[in-house]
């Protein structure tokens, strides 16, 4: 197939009618956008509930033996207003009253929680006129629970071409014994890319409340520039550091086919939103950064070791120490005699001092430092490769705001500069790095 738009829209561009009458307009402004990913409602107000955690609150009152139908009866309520706002002729209570009853009885937690996307889309395929294609039906998962892309590829396409148009609901497929089972939360994303793999399809736009993605959080920065194109390296990348983007395991399906993805934004359709491709043609956007994004938190443990370089296995039975924990680490920087681990206060869960104890007696250092309250900052940029002088104007930033840097470390690709400073100058960072880069 050829020619062919996948549209996947979250929770809050369905979270009521007037969403479904935006999404409606979306939909027929381009007929390439010939399939259709939904999640189950959103949010309607700060203090509205999601749909999907009311449904797994049915589902704990079910464990607890306690009745569901103070809770379900919003859930109810929610979709029939939707339906009922709606020029269409659907009978939802039908839908409901099952979905009532299998929890009532015990459903998984997955089959649960799958109602929401399920009966999503039940409501738009109607109201759209499309076809309704359950995702049990084309996405599977192994007996251990994993995705099997093989067998999801060959029924997906298959089915969907059997079909001009469908809505197939995000967040679930079915396992070899038919039960239902559930992506990680978020898992729409990782729907909407399977599907736009499956057909083949020349892009994947993924429908949501913002328009694109930022350079730098909103939180530190003052209204950070949209970033309008970026790889899927550097997507990565700022992921892997805190920005908050796609679901992870979203990127690979697409990434994996090379399709495009257009974040878009619901509420306003006319936003180019930010485009993620494989890869850029060289020279754009040269000597330009795409983003900044960072995590405090982190924990330096540094070892000092005359003539560390020539014994051969030090760095091995260090890591061995480290990975006897379940400890990961961040990064390695490393000098002729000294050594230091980077990771989070999260992964050392406690075990700071039994891995202190072992690294002297394992590994006899001349002396052990640890450095806690340091933040790591990721820049990064496809551009920044081929400009001299990107690392002198990061220091330089940061020298001129008085800030202190603790560790700095380029990767290989030249495509990101991490540095480490001080907890407390984390925010400050960013923000000096943002205006010396972008304004």
């Amino acid at each position: 197939m050829s020619n062919i738009i996948v549209a996947k829209f979250g929770g809050s561009s369905l979270a009521d009618s007037g969403q479904f009458q935006k999404v409606k307009a979306i939909i027929r402004a381009d007929e390439r956008r010939r399939f259709v990913v939904p999640s189950a409602p959103g949010k309607r107000n700060k203090e509205d509930e999601k749909i999907t955690d009311l449904l797994y609150k049915c589902h704990d009152y079910v464990k607890n033996n306690e009745p569901i139908d103070g809770v379900f009866d919003i859930i109810a309520e929610r979709y029939m207003g939707i339906v009922k706002e709606l020029p269409i002729n659907f009978d939802i209570k039908a839908h409901l009253d099952i979905v009532r009853k299998r929890i009532s009885e015990g459903a998984s937690a997955d089959y649960t929680a799958s109602r929401g996307e399920y009966l999503n889309g039940l409501i738009l395929a109607s109201y759209l006129g499309f076809d309704f294609v359950d995702a049990k039906d084309v996405i599977f998962f192994n007996e251990d629970g994993q995705l099997d892309s093989e067998k999801t590829q060959e029924v997906m396409s298959a089915e969907l071409s059997k079909v001009k148009n469908a809505v197939i609901p995000g967040f679930y497929g079915s396992l070899p014994n038919g039960e239902i089972k559930t992506f990680s939360r978020g898992g729409s994303d990782i729907t909407g890319a399977i599907v736009a793999r499956g057909i083949g399809a020349d892009l994947y736009e993924n429908w949501t409340d913002v328009s694109g993605f930022l350079m730098a959080d909103p939180r530190i920065v003052d209204e950070p520039k949209i970033i309008e194109k970026i790889t899927y390296k550097e997507l990565r990348e700022l992921a892997y550091m805190g920005a908050t983007v796609l679901h992870e395991d979203s990127v690979f399906p697409v990434r994996q086919a090379k399709i495009p993805i257009n974040i878009r934004n619901t509420n306003s359709p006319a936003d180019a939103g930010t485009l993620i491709v494989s890869e850029i043609e060289k020279g754009d956007n040269k000597g330009a950064i795409t983003g900044v994004a960072g995590k405090k938190n982190f924990t330096v443990i540094t070892i000092e070791k005359n003539l560390m370089n020539s014994e051969i296995g030090f760095g091995r039975k260090l890591l061995e120490i480290f990975e006897k924990y379940n400890v990961s680490f961040e990064h390695m920087p490393s000098g002729i005699d000294t050594l230091c681990v980077i990771a989070a206060d999260g992964q050392l869960n406690g075990n700071l001092k039994c891995i202190l104890d072992e690294i002297n007696c394992v590994c006899k250092p001349d002396n052990v430092y640890v450095q806690r309250d340091l933040a790591l900052i990721a820049t990064v940029g496809r551009g920044m490769a081929s400009v001299r002088g990107t690392a002198a104007k990061l220091c330089t930033a940061l020298a001129e705001d008085d800030i202190n840097i603790r560790m700095i470390d380029q990767g290989s690709s030249e495509m990101n500069i991490i540095i480490g400073v001080e907890s407390c100058d984390f925010e400050k960072s960013i923000r000096a790095i943002y205006n010396k880069f972008v304004k």
